[in-house]
């Protein structure tokens, strides 16, 4: 319970993360096709047009990935007080969220952007957090 205490906030971070990452790359497996003809028409206009699906691709598995180390990294926090897992998926995530920003600014879909600050904010303060 102590190690439990002690990490609140990392732990809530992480949990907040976890269903962010975790929902969004379960959402693209249960529906790829949606999820693709969705984000084709966004990026019908960029220079990524042609390279959708691979990215979609890349972005689902930086995700599924990120989610993973993090839910496992939380119950070592929990249990050990190990951070590696929990920081490497916090890092995966903010390289996901940049990769996601610069679709977004090719897009031109500067409010999409925008949302994605809110995020990269909440990640950057669970890596500072886990760092220390």
């Amino acid at each position: 319970m102590e190690l439990i205490q002690n990490n609140a906030t990392a732990l809530l971070i992480l949990l907040f993360l976890i269903v962010t990452f975790l929902q969004s790359g379960i959402d693209k497996v249960s529906d790829w096709k949606g999820n693709l003809e969705f984000i084709k028409g966004h990026f019908k206009n960029s220079p990524l047009r042609n390279m959708v699906p691979l990215l979609l691709a890349i972005i689902l598995v930086i995700e599924l990935l990120a989610g993973a180390f993090m839910f496992v990294g939380a119950f070592n926090i929990m249990t050990t007080g190990a951070k590696s897992l929990a920081l490497l998926g916090v890092q995966l995530s903010a390289l996901t969220l940049i990769f996601l920003l610069i679709g977004q600014r090719l897009a031109k879909d500067y409010a999409g952007a925008m949302t994605l600050a809110v995020y990269f904010i909440i990640t950057v303060l669970g890596m500072y957090i886990l760092n220390h």
